[in-house]
């Protein structure tokens, strides 16, 4: 691996994408980016699959990117951006890295292509032809359940060799093929889980960080777990996880992001919990048990209680 890039580390947001009346909301969006400014995360990804990236199209792309960087300046804060990018023509996608070279971005979380189930070979030649086409570092998003394929640890090591494929955020459901990765990866090469029940695990077996939706809400309480296990306090760190380990149960228990959407409206960052089709608002059940779980939080932190010291 090139020393040119950090490997990507800690908890990152998958940011979401605040609609109003059909449109990105950008006072949402920079109310939403205000509000991170103070908080322990360590890189955004816009326009991906919680930020709703396949409905927006390439002008709505671009002004997310750009009131992101510019709200990222306005407050005075400046984490690594990457966007988001998912298809299954490699030479469309590489088109579409080369148009966005001049964008404020640190780099792409790009997906294995999706449907098309190539080989090993192919996934190999598309992220290599990927890799080719810009300059900034690529982490690659392996996620077999929505592409219906699954990136081998034969080909992410051959793929971890080139110098701009700095990591992986890993979803394959395999604690086998995760923890070999693991084993075997090559120094500056980052795992980042992107399953968020799922985090303290990862953590616990040498992942780096994770990629969170969850991390939305009490974001300092996922920072936190893993502080306690890179300072070897297992014991803090376990009991910090158990705290926060039914909010990416409840988030979800319905399709991501609409419950996401509704805990940040609910707590007044977004102005409208606005999904775009084919996602649908979340049902009056799980809006009851997400306003109870909104109220334990902020009763929790007027009390002024420790994180991990339970309500009585």
């Amino acid at each position: 691996m090139s020393a040119e890039f950090t490997p990507p580390s800690g908890v990152w947001l998958p940011l979401i994408t605040p609609f109003r009346d059909g449109a990105i909301d950008a006072a949402s969006l920079r109310r939403l980016i205000g509000h991170y400014a103070g908080k322990p995360v360590d890189g955004l990804i816009v326009g991906a699959t919680t930020g709703e990236g396949l409905t927006l199209d390439d002008a709505e792309i671009e002004q997310l990117v750009m009131l992101t960087a510019t709200a990222q300046r306005d407050f005075g804060f400046r984490l690594p951006l990457y966007l988001g990018v998912s298809g299954s023509d490699t030479r469309k996608l590489a088109k579409w890295l080369s148009r966005t070279s001049d964008w404020p971005l640190d780099g792409y979380l790009i997906a294995c292509p999706y449907y098309t189930r190539p080989s090993q070979a192919g996934l190999m030649l598309h992220f290599e032809g990927l890799a080719d086409s810009t300059a900034r570092p690529i982490m690659i998003y392996n996620i077999p359940y929505r592409t219906g394929v699954n990136l081998g640890n034969e080909t992410m090591l051959r793929l971890a060799e080139r110098s701009n494929i700095v990591g992986v955020k890993d979803c394959c459901g395999d604690t086998l093929q995760t923890v070999e990765l693991l084993r075997k990866r090559p120094p500056g090469f980052a795992v980042l889980t992107g399953e968020d029940a799922l985090f303290y695990g990862a953590l616990v077996r040498g992942s780096d960080g994770g990629i969170l939706a969850s991390a939305h809400v009490e974001t300092e309480a996922f920072a936190k777990v893993r502080q306690h296990l890179l300072a070897g306090d297992q014991l803090h760190g376990s009991a910090q996880w158990r705290r926060l380990a039914d909010i990416p149960r409840l988030l979800f228990s319905e399709p991501s992001p609409a419950p996401l959407k509704y805990w940040l409206w609910r707590s007044g960052l977004i102005d409208s919990p606005e999904l775009r089709l084919p996602m649908t608002p979340i049902t009056s059940e799980l809006a009851g048990q997400l306003d109870r779980r909104i109220f334990h939080v902020k009763t929790v932190r007027y009390a002024g209680l420790r994180a991990d010291e339970p309500v009585s």
